[in-house]
């Protein structure tokens, strides 16, 4: 039977450590054996990889706003702001008529978080507005239906308008302030969530 050759660093270890040798056998006393793996673990005994159980003061505090971790080492659970926050996980709220649109500098940094959109001014309002090219006139009609399922869940709709041959046209404000809210850019991110990739012109692969 072939043996693996088992090279150890003799200046490595400790004086008072002792290695048994053998032809077939290199053996290292178990106590040393614990201290490298010790040392491989490092002081905490947590390891290097992984996430580790939580600490006992951790479970008690119902992991609350500040939970005491390792050592004095302070973890802080974070509730995440409006701008950490995807649009498209945030709901409509209501507004008021007496409320005054959104501010064209602002819409144009929310312009920012949706794709595709562009802003537009119709009938004196601003407005949002997105065109899709699909691949025919049925697909836009599936496309409306899905936007329609999104526009339903959230309270919020757009005009839709399937142009011939292949396009569909979605426009956004809010009619009752005059302009834009945060629910028009609201619904438009999660416009951008729905698939079309089923529906819009594959592309060619010229050999």
């Amino acid at each position: 039977m072939a043996t693996a050759n088992l090279s150890i660093p003799l200046l490595s270890l400790p004086r008072h450590h002792h290695l048994n040798l053998h032809p077939n056998l290199i053996t290292v006393p178990t106590r040393l054996r614990l201290g490298l793996r010790t040392q491989a673990l490092g002081h905490d005994m947590l390891g290097d990889f992984g996430a580790r159980d939580p600490f006992p003061a951790e479970i008690a505090s119902g992991f609350g706003e500040k939970v005491l971790g390792n050592g004095n080492t302070e973890h802080k659970i974070l509730i995440p702001n409006l701008s950490s926050l995807s649009l498209s996980q945030l709901d409509c709220s209501a507004v008021s008529p007496l409320q005054p649109p959104m501010p064209e500098d602002d819409a144009q940094k929310l312009l920012r978080k949706v794709v595709g959109w562009r802003l537009i001014v119709g009938e004196g309002e601003l407005k949002l507005q997105c065109l899709w090219k699909l691949r025919d006139y049925k697909c836009g009609v599936e496309l409306i239906n899905r936007i329609y399922k999104v526009a339903e869940a959230a309270g919020h709709f757009p005009n839709l308008h399937l142009e011939q041959p292949n396009q569909v046209r979605a426009e956004l404000w809010t009619s009752s302030m005059g302009g834009l809210s945060m629910n028009d850019f609201i619904v438009a991110a999660k416009i951008d969530d729905i698939k079309t990739s089923d529906l819009v012109p594959r592309k060619r692969v010229w050999a």
